[in-house]
């Protein structure tokens, strides 16, 4: 069994990852997921949440927002995420700004208003949850 697998992580302004990793961990729409090295073929579709990587025995974290995965083995790990943060790259202030505008728009939400609002607001929450979350790892 190999003892590494390829991880390709970009999304549509940047490539942030190519390297090689021991372990990959993400949220998958049907939950967290682990790949090792010498995993099946796989696709998944991912959501909002913290992806980490363990990668010469450091595990390293990002905060993403959706995509795909797709595993082979012949090409490794493929993520295509709408968006993706290292934690010394989020702005915490400002993803706690976005948290409380969010969390506003959530408790302020009248029935009968448009269900769009806080499906959006729903999402912007669970954006900014991931962010704070993620950027509290800073080493």
């Amino acid at each position: 069994m190999p003892e590494s697998i390829h991880l390709d992580l970009v999304t549509p302004e940047r490539r942030l990852i190519e390297t090689e990793v021991s372990e990959v961990t993400a949220e998958a729409f049907e939950g967290e997921v682990t790949i090792l090295p010498g995993h099946a073929n796989y696709v998944a579709i991912l959501q909002t949440g913290e992806l980490s990587y363990l990668e010469d025995g450091a595990r390293k974290h990002l905060a993403v927002s959706g995509g795909f995965a797709e595993v082979t083995l012949d090409d490794g790990i493929r993520i295509l995420a709408e968006a993706a943060e290292f934690p010394d790259e989020i702005d915490l202030d400002r993803a706690k700004s976005a948290f409380t505008r969010a969390e506003r728009r959530i408790t302020d939400f009248a029935p009968g208003a448009e269900e769009i609002d806080i499906l959006r607001a729903q999402s912007a929450f669970k954006r900014a949850l991931n962010r704070i979350k993620v950027a509290e790892k800073k080493s």
